[in-house]
């Protein structure tokens, strides 16, 4: 199955599926000399998985990481680095019902006309479980950016449904189980995922990232822009449906004159490219939106088809998120911490004796 594999000279490579064995990944490129420990992937880990509290799936995975390769005395070594999390809480029966249905909204129709055959236990490679190893992975990029360039990427849900929340103190996005940044929307949240759980129901979410001190020449001409591999990066995480980068969508009501980032001697006036100008970051906050559809996993009935193209109804029993968008926040900052990750080690390998300034 290719299509396993994201970045160039940081390369991660995950395996597993939602109700099997274990899933893992193995990273290539990783520099040597960087103190790394499983506290630091753990801590990462331990902000996307499931069941911490009654407002996500119930699923109850610990997702403790286990490191096979790659780490000696705390350091990396600079040799491929292999990972593992075991799944401890499948429950595969609770699909069995569904085996030869397609579930409206998932990957069961698209598996099944590709392969010929399809994992119907959560998914199977197509499940969100997958992108554990995403997180694990991310934190080495974490860990190393953070050290060189004093890198910092703040991730918050920004929208669920129509409740919007701005980013009003960062220090409360962790305190709270809907990584939002914005006190007074908590109670409004709880109360419509409530409701949704009651109904047996789903909603939409947006999550924006800010990326902070990134160095300036980050990006490759035509096809490798920068923007672009962050777009792939992030349409690659599971229920992901649109991206924004700066602006976004907002230019389309905007004239020349309003849109483009003025300069002075002291820098960029304004922010309104995100970042990024021509593909190649120009040292100001890169800042991301993405948007999360609604779980199609909902037990209110629903019209489907079986494998004999035969009309069916469905209703989806299991654990499932009333809100994706929840836990994928630590999965947009991971995703893009590998892509700065690659495109540094690709910026050094061709440009290292250029001196590339960080953001002030």
């Amino acid at each position: 199955m290719p299509g396993n594999s994201i970045g160039k000279m940081f390369r991660v490579t995950t395996f597993g599926e939602s109700h099997g064995i274990a899933l893992g990944c193995i990273i290539d490129g990783m520099p040597p000399g960087i103190k790394i420990s499983v506290k630091d992937i753990q801590k990462e880990l331990n902000k996307r998985k499931p069941g911490t509290s009654k407002y996500t799936t119930q699923r109850k995975e610990m997702d403790t990481i286990e490191i096979l390769s790659g780490i000696f005395k705390g350091k990396t070594t600079g040799t491929s680095i292999g990972m593992t999390i075991y799944n401890t809480d499948q429950r595969s029966q609770d699909y069995k019902n569904i085996k030869n249905i397609f579930r409206p909204g998932h990957a069961d129709y698209t598996y099944q006309k590709k392969y010929g055959l399809r994992d119907y236990r959560g998914g199977g490679r197509s499940s969100a479980r997958e992108t554990t190893m995403r997180v694990a992975a991310g934190a080495f990029a974490k860990k190393f950016l953070k050290k060189k360039y004093n890198t910092k990427i703040i991730g918050y849900v920004s929208q669920i449904g129509k409740i919007k929340c701005n980013l009003i103190n960062e220090k409360e996005i962790n305190k709270n189980p809907f990584f939002c940044a914005d006190i007074k929307k908590i109670p409004i949240i709880k109360k419509k995922i409530n409701k949704l759980i009651k109904q047996g129901n789903s909603i939409g979410a947006k999550i924006t990232a800010i990326a902070k001190n990134i160095p300036q020449g980050l990006g490759e001409p035509v096809f490798d822009k920068l923007d672009a591999e962050i777009a792939h990066a992030i349409m690659g995480i599971n229920a992901v449906k649109g991206i924004e980068i700066g602006d976004g969508f907002s230019v389309i009501k905007k004239k020349g004159n309003e849109h483009r980032d003025e300069m002075n001697k002291k820098g960029f006036i304004s922010n309104n490219a995100g970042g990024i100008l021509g593909g190649i970051s120009t040292g100001e906050n890169i800042i991301i939106n993405a948007a999360f559809k609604p779980t199609s996993s909902i037990s209110i009935p629903g019209k489907t088809i079986n494998k004999k193209n035969q009309e069916k109804k469905i209703i989806t029993k299991g654990r499932h998120d009333p809100c994706v968008g929840i836990r994928a926040v630590p999965i947009v900052k991971a995703m893009i911490y590998i892509i700065i990750m690659d495109h540094v080690l690709r910026n050094k390998a061709q440009c290292e004796k250029l001196n590339h300034k960080k953001q002030k």
